[in-house]
């Protein structure tokens, strides 16, 4: 009976860490994301770190008017103004906290206005991606639909 005890004792921690690491790679996916009449599609992966990065995959008008591929090109950073709109890393370092059930800790890059504020992500009781960010105490949620 002692030996069943010792097992369980020690088979619990494991067994909530796999809950909690399952609850975490929950975010793990790609999305479809419609903002300023812009739609595209985000893949949000997991880095070697264990933090979560949200990355562009692929943008409905990703070109202009003139047929040039749109880049980056208001982002503060001038060596990334040359990315195509089509790669530009969104949200980086999310962390998971399980305590409040979302991902936390995160920097949000807003492409269209060339601004990084912090972010947060949780999902809906809908199954949506909420994505909050926050800049000297204001805040904008955008809502991104999971595909896959």
């Amino acid at each position: 009976m002692r030996k069943l005890l010792l097992l369980a004792a020690l088979c619990i921690p494991a067994a909530l860490s796999a809950v909690t690491q399952n609850s975490a790679d929950r975010i793990i996916g790609i999305y479809l994301a419609e903002y300023e009449g812009e739609k595209s599609k985000v893949s949000i992966f997991k880095e070697d770190d264990g933090t979560y990065t949200a990355r562009v995959i692929w943008v409905q008008d990703k070109y202009d008017k003139n047929g040039k591929l749109k880049t980056d090109e208001k982002n503060p950073d001038k060596s990334k103004r040359n990315t195509p709109c089509d790669q530009i890393v969104l949200i980086e370092k999310m962390s998971y906290d399980s305590k409040k059930n979302s991902w936390t800790n995160a920097k949000i890059y807003d492409p269209v206005r060339g601004i990084r504020a912090n972010a947060d992500c949780s999902f809906t009781p809908e199954g949506r991606l909420k994505v909050r960010g926050s800049l000297m105490g204001f805040g904008m949620s955008v809502y991104w639909d999971k595909l896959e």
